[in-house]
């Protein structure tokens, strides 16, 4: 279970009238829950055209979200989201410089912006525990973040299961396999179906761990 590849202002300046601000800012809200539906659908896919369409559209849809205004971490995360699976599809392989630099900006922007955002505290996790230390991984510094948002969200899954893997990679067994069981029944009760193969993925190789122990 070795380190992955890994690829995770003001904003509209004040109008003398107020409702052209509440305008945009609802059209900030939707087209940033519009652009996370996108990334959630890519996600769901089941071919790999079909997932392109939906980031790709996600991230168009994120990218007039962050004009409209760059202090909404939200906008920000949704940004990170469509351009970081965008990479996965592509085997996170086949992606330019500035794609992977536009994509850690938007995350470290959500968490400059907000940095009790869990989502993007799960994700920054997990990119600095999965690459390699030359491009910036800290395995240790991820791994606290990652039980931060264990700690404060209780139902979270993707967190669980990287720590549970470095757990086992430690030669923590009990508690990888702890972590990684609760993961997957989390994501089977919360019908995760972009999470339940990793989910058992993870399990079924820590449980043969602890087995062979």
């Amino acid at each position: 279970m070795g380190r992955g590849s890994g690829i995770a202002l003001i904003g509209i300046l004040c109008c003398v009238l107020s409702v052209p601000a509440v305008g945009a800012e609802e059209s900030v809200q939707a087209l940033t829950s519009q652009a996370m539906e996108e990334c959630q659908k890519g996600r769901l896919a089941k071919d790999a055209d079909s997932r392109g369409v939906h980031f790709d559209r996600g991230r168009a849809l994120a990218e007039k979200a962050v004009a409209l205004d760059n202090q909404s971490a939200d906008a920000q995360f949704s940004l990170f989201c469509n351009i970081g699976e965008r990479m996965r599809a592509n085997g996170e392989v086949f992606f330019s410089v500035f794609d992977y630099g536009r994509m850690m900006d938007a995350l470290d922007q959500t968490l400059i912006l907000n940095p009790n955002h869990l989502d993007a505290l799960s994700s920054k996790g997990t990119i600095l525990i999965e690459v390699p230390e030359f491009l910036g991984g800290d395995d240790a510094k991820g791994e606290v973040m990652l039980r931060q948002v264990i700690k404060e969200e209780p139902t979270s899954i993707n967190a669980r299961m990287v720590v549970a893997r470095q757990c086992a990679d430690r030669g923590e067994h009990q508690e990888a396999y702890e972590l990684s069981k609760r993961a997957l029944e989390l994501a089977k009760q919360q019908q995760r179906e972009d999470l339940i193969p990793e989910a058992e993925k993870t399990f079924s190789e820590i449980q043969a761990h602890l087995m062979d122990r």
